[in-house]
């Protein structure tokens, strides 16, 4: 295993916006193969209850759109000043263009996490959730981009009845697809992870540094 190129791939899968080729398909036995390989994901107590809509029709990518753009401007409205300039630019821009992406792939898991306790929320969606980041990063490694986005869930309910989906499915998160432009994508700037890190209990550091 070239460790490299894996370091690589997971440092660099980034949420795509702006360089979403609109103009280009998306085969649909890439996205097939991408999906059997999401599905290596684990679940909890192997139940593998995931199930993927995939969205290329028109009139329902139109749809959805619609209903993430209700959420997403209603959520633009109030959203904080300190939200960096770039973010808000490809966001924006996103929303706008949702409906012309080629595919639209919604993840979701059988069953209804009512119960709000941390450890029922946790074990649902960490059932369905590392499917959906494995799909992106399969897709990535095939020069596909998507974006993890969640605003059109206010209308989950909306977006089910469009899509004519059973009433025991919680949606988890929705991926627009589609082949991105220009060559790489780079690391992104985060925090170095030794000042998040805490070793034997909380605020200590790993022994020697």
């Amino acid at each position: 295993m070239d460790l490299a190129t894996v370091d690589h791939l997971l440092t660099t899968t980034r949420s795509v916006r702006k360089r979403l080729d609109l103009s280009r398909p998306v085969e649909s036995e890439l996205i097939e193969r991408c999906l059997e390989i999401a599905i290596q994901a684990p679940s909890g107590s192997d139940r593998q209850g995931w199930h993927f809509v995939v969205i290329t029709d028109p009139a329902l990518k139109l749809g959805v759109a619609e209903l993430y753009r209700k959420s997403y401007w209603a959520y633009a409205a109030n959203r904080s000043s300190s939200v960096r300039a770039a973010l808000v630019s490809s966001s924006d821009y996103l929303a706008e263009h949702m409906h012309e992406v080629p595919a639209l792939v919604l993840f979701c898991y059988e069953g209804r996490p009512e119960q709000p306790a941390p450890a029922t929320q946790a074990g649902f969606y960490g059932s369905i959730l590392p499917a959906a980041w494995s799909f992106m990063l399969a897709l990535r490694a095939r020069g596909v981009g998507s974006a993890w986005t969640t605003l059109h869930l206010p209308y989950e309910q909306e977006t089910a009845d469009l899509l004519g989906m059973p009433p025991n499915l919680t949606q988890a998160v929705l991926l627009p697809v589609a082949y991105f432009t220009g060559d790489d994508f780079k690391p992104a700037a985060r925090q170095p992870a030794a000042e998040r890190t805490h070793w034997n209990g909380w605020g200590r550091r790993r022994e020697g540094v």
